[in-house]
């Protein structure tokens, strides 16, 4: 191959790379997201601790259930955190826990009388939620959320509460999120 067609190959590279990437930043700058659906005067916010209502009470669970959403808002967010007046106030309460049901079922090999185990569980919980938006009434709702995380049978109580609780939470508070920031 000659010295001339190899500069015309790389010439035709560096010219294709060039319009992909001019074309990928003009793309770029002609679309901005914010994430938000929230009215630009809609500055402060006021999230008040959930209660624990559910039949079976796991202790620490209201806890880091309102710890958790109030750092996803806060931290998320240009919103300010207040207790007088504010634009937005969320607040609830935890309806259901079940930390564990089966959900699959395996039976033993060489077991007498084929005894039946669960193979895996599954942890529930579901959050009554009031959100009240003073800035655009319209938008505020009364909802239940409810999500769920299969394991394995063989995980004690206490990891089950230490790991699954922390993945039913995230997934709650983000659909909360979602549906109050991001209006999805």
């Amino acid at each position: 191959m000659s010295q001339n067609s190899k500069f015309k190959i790389q010439n035709i590279r560096f010219l294709k790379i060039w319009f992909i990437t001019t074309g990928l930043f003009l793309l770029g700058s002609c679309y901005s997201f914010t994430g938000s659906s929230l009215s630009p005067e809609t500055k402060t916010i006021q999230i008040n601790d959930f209660l624990n209502n559910a039949a079976l009470v796991n202790p620490s669970l209201a806890q880091q259930f309102s710890i958790d959403i109030q750092n996803r808002f806060l931290q998320r967010t240009t919103l300010k955190g207040t207790k007088n007046n504010p634009d937005i106030l969320i607040e609830g309460e935890i309806v259901d826990y079940n930390p564990s049901s089966p959900t699959t079922i395996s039976s033993g090999v060489n077991a007498p009388g084929g005894i039946i185990q669960a193979a895996q569980n599954k942890m529930t919980i579901t959050v009554k939620v009031h959100y009240e938006n003073k800035i655009e009434p319209n938008k505020s709702f009364d909802r239940t959320y409810s999500d769920e995380a299969v394991f394995s049978s063989d995980l004690d109580i206490n990891t089950i509460e230490a790991t699954q609780v922390k993945i039913v939470n995230e997934r709650i508070i983000n659909k909360i999120f979602n549906d109050i920031v991001a209006n999805w």
